[in-house]
């Protein structure tokens, strides 16, 4: 907690205590700081203080739980669970009984309060099979309860309509062994008459909207609130936060795991016969007498409980009067009926309740015998103190309830500290606060309060009304100073009161409540035949219940509020024996939502929970006290002499710690145990100090702590490098020894194989012949030739394997031939058959033909765009079959010319853009000739029978082996081309030649010779 003080300007003080001022204005303040940084808990010395933040928070999960089990109280940030652990655990080091107190108004969070508190110890407390059991039934009596005593009022939608202390026992092992539920004024009126805008109780809307159309059907109920009178009164059936028909079903599961699953069946018949009663109305007959006119509820009722519906009737519409040994049926009024309708549901719903709880304390008391409850801590989830625009019999009650707690957590928070200060040596320093004892008299004393007035009223002869019962409270109490009614105040208070109120000034403030109904409600009488009547049905809830009530005694029964009294002097009693600790929940805004801070309604909890009264009784005279030991722990660097070992007695090292920081003798005192400081600001001044040194003492522990760890980690790493090399010098030699020895052998049998190499297979060669086979077929494998061309790459096989090779290398070759054959394409195809022809005409014969073989053939080498229009039109009968350009030369000065040569099916066409130069029919080529060197020259030897006619045709084309070899298939003149070495005589015009030279040189060139010859030079 010392810690937090860092950050108090900005998150606020996790201890009001240790406020530097004790005023309204620091306190709500330092709660409103907490409250927005979502720190809704806050310490008052023991006591929690808890903001209902309306939102949900990651504060409540395992990783939580286990942070806070078994730590000191103040170690850790204020938490719902710190207090329940240390409330544990001071039990079990005491081996005391301890109480929790959970108050505040209602929405504040109580209910919440409690079920947290319940998981904490189902979780942090130890676990057996059993145990578990127990606890599973002790959560699963919240739902139940809610579901039967919580309902939707104006300012909470899950608002307990009941008092409620449970107790939860644990063995001397701390294990959670059983526990018992005390409960407290069931707000009865509620089951027939609720304000605008509340409900009934939760679980007549859980059955109508949960329950199966079988139950409902049984039941006869039907699936719409609105049939009901006792739930349409507030006109809220229905609301945003509240889904009946889930709760329902969590309410069906916990009534099994609470074992009252086999009698449910009666119990839900209880509850729909509510319903139907209220449905039940009343005619007058011409004396004005009370009569039934809806006989299909009364019917309902009838079968519901197992009771005789005539004489159920009679119960409602009639009063058993006893004269003598006679008796006497006396008619009811309408509103005497109505009243009878109301008073019967009213006692039958709060006698199940009563039922109901004490069937769940049989269910989840200790049964265990050999391990006994030794101690108990007690949860009281009691309603806040309640100011409502119309306040009545039972606020009077709530609040006169609070003033009773708040007399009694005055009384022990006085003295716990007077015991603390005692037991410490400290003198005793008087506190002033409010005492309520005169509130509480004014309320409770016997024969002069408020509470034995009302019940003279209720029983004295003669018409007793609200209004008389006014009367006799302002004759016994006109001069109280904390009472006043319209006729006792002066003018100005008299406007703010009715003639039918009375106003109470308690210790939170001042409540009006309204006399209508006083009466009535503290009476609560039910007719003798009514209860003659239950007493005799067949539901075994109901029966049971009722003949409890010894109809036969003559007595009359305690009225309501005596009953309470009697009940709040029993609970004090037992609070007073147990240890005392606090939860005090506030709503932070009316209309429950998040992140709002109402400082106003904030201002008024505090002022009616007693918050600052407790703050000043924990800060009467020292604001702070801590062990000798927490202390110098905490504080001890601050001084020389205690840091960083203090080797005395802790009160002595605190003693030289507080002098050298310089403490007033007035700012503190020593007592046995503990240090004891009066002003939070030296407190402040000691942590802000310790919060600067703590920065310097962490420089200095953080060097000191590397270096160590790092010489430390140094002399492991030395050793365990000098260790790792040591082995490992060892794990290789004997590997090498290993190795060395396998070595030799291998060595000496590969020697010997290869000695025998030549012999029959032995022992002595085989390994030595399988290694030879290995190795040449791994290295085969690596090298295999690549395409069937591949004839000298075939690697040599060693003697024992020549034939295996010869195998191998003829299915290696096939399987590529058939891979090359089966990967072919039908274009591919053909090409390789032009391929073939050229082979076999130049093969051998041409310079250049190796070259040429990787060269692929294509379709043409002039597309039909290039080719004049002029040119397709004239040959258009003849289907082209291959063009190229060429260069031709003259017959007479050989002068080249380029020219596109066209081949046709019938004949070879040499042409100049748009003309036609040469013809040469096919069946007119007597021969083709070509040179044997690398040139591309080509003579046609045509046939001249016409001495016009054109001689032999000179051209040259680079691609020569294409342009012969389509040109014999298209002509079919394989065997008319001829390779000519050296010369070749060309027929220029019938009856003259000439010839074409062909020789080498350094640079290829075509010309005409001297000698009148075409010298071509390759």
């Amino acid at each position: 907690m010392e810690g937090a003080l860092t950050a108090r300007d900005r998150v606020g003080i996790q201890d009001f205590v240790l406020l530097d001022e004790t005023t309204e204005a620091a306190f709500l303040s330092n709660l409103r700081k907490r409250f927005c940084n979502d720190l809704i808990y806050t310490y008052i010395g023991t006591l929690l203080v808890s903001v209902n933040p309306y939102k949900e928070l990651d504060v409540y999960n395992k990783k939580q739980m286990d942070l806070y089990m078994g730590v000191n109280f103040f170690e850790l940030p204020p938490h719902i669970y710190a207090l329940a652990d240390n409330a544990y655990h001071t039990m079990l080091t005491e081996f005391n009984n301890h109480f929790i107190l959970i108050s505040g108004e209602s929405g504040a969070g109580k209910t919440e309060a409690s079920k947290k508190i319940l998981q904490y110890y189902a979780v942090s407390c130890p676990s057996t099979t059993l145990l578990n059991t127990v606890r599973d039934k002790m959560l699963m009596s919240n739902p139940v309860l809610e579901a039967f005593g919580n309902a939707k009022t104006l300012k909470n939608d899950n608002s307990s309509r009941f008092g409620k202390y449970m107790d939860i026992q644990f063995d001397s092992e701390g294990d959670a062994v059983g526990g018992h539920i005390l409960n407290y004024l069931l707000e009865k009126s509620r089951v027939v008459h609720q304000n605008h805008g509340e409900r009934n109780f939760h679980i007549f809307y859980q059955l109508v909207e949960g329950g199966d159309d079988d139950l409902l059907h049984l039941l006869g109920l039907k699936r719409d609130s609105q049939h009901y009178n006792y739930l349409t009164q507030g006109e809220c059936d229905i609301v945003s936060s509240i889904t009946d028909k889930n709760d329902w079903t969590t309410v069906k599961n916990a009534l099994q795991v609470l074992n009252i699953d086999g009698i449910n069946s009666n119990l839900f018949e209880i509850i729909a016969s509510v319903l139907h009663l209220g449905n039940i109305q009343f005619d007058s007959d011409s004396k004005g007498h009370a009569l039934s006119k809806n006989n299909t509820a009364l019917h309902w009722v009838s079968n519901l409980l197992g009771v005789d519906v005539q004489k159920l009737q009679e119960g409602l519409t009639y009063r058993k009067i006893e004269a003598n040994k006679d008796e006497v049926l006396s008619p009811f009024t309408i509103d005497h009926a109505i009243y009878a309708r109301d008073a019967l549901a009213k006692a039958i719903y709060g006698q199940t309740f009563t039922w109901l709880v004490n069937r769940i304390n049989e269910t989840i008391e200790n049964k265990v015998r050999r391990r006994q409850w030794k101690t108990v801590i007690g949860l009281l989830d009691i309603y806040g103190f309640e100011v409502f625009f119309v306040n009545s019999f039972e606020q009077f009650c709530i609040n006169y309830c609070n003033e009773k707690l708040q007399q009694l957590f005055i009384q022990l928070t006085l003295k716990s500290e007077q015991e603390e200060y005692e037991a410490e040596d400290i003198e005793w320093e008087p506190v002033q606060f409010f005492n309520n004892k005169i509130i509480c008299d004014l309320v409770e004393e016997k024969h002069r309060g408020i509470i034995s007035i009302l019940d003279e009223e209720c029983l004295r002869p003669g018409e007793a009304t609200d209004l008389t019962f006014l009367e006799r409270l302002e004759e016994k109490m006109g001069n109280h100073p904390h009472f006043v009614t319209h006729k006792l105040a002066d003018k100005m208070t008299r406007k703010t009161l009715e003639r039918g109120d009375f106003r109470l000034l308690h210790y939170a403030g001042e409540v009006t409540y309204c006399v209508v109904g006083f009466l009535d409600k503290n009476n609560d009488l039910l007719y003798r035949n009514i209860k003659d009547l239950m007493c005799q049905c067949k539901n075994d809830i109901v029966r049971e219940c009722f003949s409890k009530m010894d109809p036969d005694s003559r007595r009359r029964p305690e009225t309501v509020v005596t009953q309470f009294k009697n009940s709040l002097l029993k609970l004090t009693e037992i609070l007073m024996a147990k240890e005392a600790w606090y939860i005090r929940c506030l709503k932070s805004n009316e209309s429950k939502q998040s992140g709002q801070f109402d400082e106003t309604l904030i201002r008024h909890q505090v002022k009616y929970l007693g918050l600052m009264e407790h703050l000043r009784v924990r800060r009467a005279g020292f604001a702070y006290r801590r062990k000798y030991e927490i202390f110098l722990k905490r504080y001890k660097p601050l001084c020389p002499a205690t840091w960083p070992h203090w080797r005395g007695e802790p009160a002595d090292g605190v003693e030289v710690l507080v002098q050298h920081l310089g403490y007033l003798p007035n700012e503190y005192k020593m007592g046995r145990t503990k240090i004891f400081i009066r002003h939070p600001r030296t407190l402040y001044a000691t942590e802000d100090a310790y919060e600067k040194c703590k920065h310097e003492l962490a420089t200095r522990l953080q060097a000191k702590y590397k270096g160590y760890r790092a010489k430390g980690e140094f002399r492991k790493q030395k050793e365990a490098a000098t260790k790792i090399e040591t082995c490992w010098r060892g794990v290789q030699a004997r590997k090498e020894r290993e190795r060395r020895a396998w070595a030799v052998k291998v060595i000496k049998k590969f020697i010997k194989g290869y000695m025998t190499r030549g012999q029959a297979k032995t022992t002595d060669n085989s390994e030595y012949l399988a290694f030879v086979r290995q190795s040449y077929l791994n290295r085969l494998k690596a090298n295999l030739p690549k395409n069937v061309l591949d004839k000298t790459t075939w690697l040599s096989p060693p003697a024992v394997l020549t034939e295996t090779s010869e195998i191998l290398r003829k299915l290696h070759y096939r399987l590529m031939v058939r891979k090359y054959v089966r990967s072919l394409t039908p274009q591919k195809k053909t090409l390789l058959q032009l391929k073939l022809v050229t082979s076999s005409i130049f093969k051998g014969k041409k310079d250049g033909y190796a070259q040429s073989v990787s060269q692929p053939f294509v379709d043409t080498r002039i597309s039909e765009q290039d080719i004049n229009v002029r040119v397709i039109q004239m040959i258009r009968n003849e289907h082209i079959k291959y063009s190229v350009p060429v260069i031709k030369y003259d017959r007479n000065g050989f002068k080249p010319r380029p020219r596109q040569l066209i081949l046709t099916k019938t004949a070879a066409y040499v042409i100049e853009e748009a003309k036609i130069k040469q013809r040469v029919l096919y069946s007119s080529l007597k021969g083709i000739s070509v040179s044997n060197l690398t040139d591309g020259m080509i003579v046609f030897h045509i046939t001249c029978e016409d001495p016009k006619q054109k001689g032999d045709l000179v051209i040259q084309c680079d691609h020569l082996f294409e342009v012969l070899t389509k040109l014999s298939v298209i002509a079919n003149k394989q065997s008319a081309i001829k390779v000519v070495q050296g010369s070749i005589k060309i027929e220029i015009r019938p009856g003259k030649e000439s010839t074409v030279d062909f020789s080498t040189g350094q640079e290829p060139m075509v010309y005409k010779a001297k000698n009148g010859h075409l010298m071509v030079v390759r």
